[in-house]
């Protein structure tokens, strides 16, 4: 059986990536490695507290930021969410998925919080890209990949959205993505906060999370490493260096794909949410937010539509949640997420399990790449 330096290793010798950190915990027992550079053509080598640009494994932490709020009582599942982002207090869906962006009628019901922690509200990517409702998201919205600095203010972006027709009626689909940048908005809006305070004071704070934000503080640039992808040749390219657009603070602090971050910093978070939402002798979350989480409320038939991006696995919170045994990794149960610009990160419930990989080499789409299962077969075997 290969080591975890082994796995990582023969993609660092590969040229896939220049360097990635890995770890993989079961109760006690933690592996973290190292291995390669943070940038190519360089010799600074990776380390375990380099920071990382998370992409999408941001998401799970905006949805355990909204339901602190949940469990404050200052809005509940079912709430409408038009009360706090009236931009949506009518939107409209387009007549049929494949139809045009103006051919649209109004939404059979109001869109709800709940619609938005399982993206189910009607706004995000099917798995057909072609589809003419999904050119705005890229046009209008700049969904496609990240570039923080390129995005509208939150309430520039929420006019932006209400231009844009629904895929979908709300709760009839899931769709990814963009529920959880309106999640963000609608969390800062509910808190009276700016969505990089609130979830420093209610998550990153409590937890330890000091490399955790929406950008890589001057003093910490010398640990962020390059952003990569592949070029026509194969060849990697370098899309963002470290003084470039996660440097300073976005306007659009995006709750989809906006944090820097470390390994440990992400596994304080998984220990969180293995410990039924403890930190310590403190209750972040109850057990039962927890709970609701990481369990799949998706039916049959959206999980298989939604088979691009999740491989037929289910949704809970802001992560996937795996409920069929189709590679050794799908543990049923398994909680998580991964980011397009290199990360994964995931929890095992049933066996106190935490699998953390980031790299920096941006994925080709939303098939995971072959570093990501094979780092997913390595801790499948631990």
């Amino acid at each position: 059986m290969s080591t975890l330096r082994e796995v990582l290793e023969s993609h660092v010798r590969h040229g896939s990536v220049p360097g990635a950190v890995g770890l993989v915990a079961r109760g006690a027992h933690i592996e973290v490695e190292a291995v390669g550079s943070a940038f190519m053509d360089t010799s600074a080598p990776m380390a375990r507290d380099s920071l990382f640009r998370l992409a999408s494994i941001t998401k799970p932490l905006t949805a355990a930021a909204a339901m602190t709020l949940i469990e404050d009582g200052r809005i509940a599942p079912a709430d409408p969410v038009a009360r706090w982002l009236p931009e949506l207090a009518s939107p409209k869906v387009v007549r049929t998925p494949d139809g045009p962006v103006d051919d649209v009628v109004p939404a059979v019901r109001a869109i709800t919080v709940f619609d938005l922690l399982t993206f189910r509200a009607g706004y995000g990517f099917p798995s057909d890209f072609s589809l003419p409702a999904v050119a705005p998201l890229f046009s209008e919205l700049n969904q496609g990949p990240p570039e923080p600095q390129a995005v509208a203010a939150p309430d520039a972006w929420m006019a932006a959205l209400a231009r844009v027709p629904m895929l979908h009626q709300p709760g009839e689909a899931w769709l990814y993505n963009t529920c959880s940048d309106i999640l963000g908005v609608l969390i800062a809006r509910v808190s009276g906060q700016s969505l990089p305070e609130f979830m420093a004071e209610r998550l990153f704070e409590p937890l330890g999370m000091t490399d955790t934000g929406f950008a890589a503080p001057a003093d910490r640039l010398d640990r962020f490493t390059g952003y990569y992808r592949a070029g026509t040749e194969g060849a990697l390219e370098l899309v963002d260096a470290p003084d470039g657009q996660w440097s300073s603070m976005p306007e659009f602090p995006s709750g989809a794909g906006g944090l820097v971050s470390t390994v440990d910093d992400w596994y304080a978070f998984a220990r969180m949410l293995l410990d039924g939402g403890a930190v310590g002798s403190r209750s972040l979350l109850t057990p039962e937010s927890v709970r609701c989480m990481t369990t799949d409320h998706l039916t049959p038939a959206q999980r298989a539509a939604s088979g691009l991006f999740t491989e037929g696995q289910g949704w809970g919170f802001g992560g996937s949640v795996d409920v069929e045994t189709l590679d050794p990794w799908n543990v049923p149960g398994r909680y998580g997420w991964v980011g397009g610009t290199g990360t994964t990160a995931h929890i095992i419930p049933a066996t106190g399990t935490v699998a953390i990989m980031l790299s920096q080499v941006a994925m080709a789409g939303p098939t995971p790449p072959v570093l990501m299962r094979d780092f997913w077969r390595h801790a499948a075997s631990v």
